[in-house]
C-alpha cells in the first residue's frame, strides 16, 4: 500500500496565507496540514486559505482536522476559508453535517 501523500504550498501576502493543498487529506497527513496551519497562527493574518483543488481524498480525520483548524483559527482572529473545494468533498460535508461549521468560498477570485 502507497503511502498517502499531501503537499502543501504556502504564499502569505500581508492580509492573508494561502496554502495550496495537493493529493490526500487523512489519518497520514491529516497532522502534516495541522503543523502547517499552526505555524502560521503564530501570527495570524486576517485570512487563510486552504486552496483544496489538488485535494483527491479526504477520510474523517481530515474532516475533524479541518473543523478543529478552522476553530483555532477563529481563537486567533482569522477565517480560516475553504475555496476550490470539490464535489465529492462538498457532498461528504453536506452528509456529515460539517459544511455549516466551516467557510466555503467556491467562487472564482476577483481579477
Amino acid at each position: 500500500m502507497d503511502r498517502a501523500e499531501l503537499s502543501i504550498t504556502v504564499h502569505r501576502t500581508g492580509d492573508e496565507a494561502v496554502l495550496r493543498l495537493a493529493g490526500e487529506i487523512d489519518m497520514l497527513t491529516a497532522a502534516q496540514l495541522s503543523t502547517v496551519v499552526n505555524e502560521i497562527l503564530t501570527e495570524p493574518p486576517p485570512r487563510i486559505v486552504l486552496d483544496l483543488g489538488g485535494v483527491t481524498f479526504c477520510d474523517s480525520q481530515g474532516l475533524g482536522t479541518l473543523v478543529v483548524l478552522s476553530r483555532k483559527a477563529s481563537h486567533a482572529q482569522a477565517l480560516l476559508i475553504l475555496t476550490n473545494v470539490g464535489d465529492f468533498l462538498l457532498r461528504v460535508l453536506d452528509i456529515t453535517g460539517l459544511r455549516s461549521a466551516l467557510m466555503i468560498r467556491n467562487d472564482a477570485p476577483a481579477p
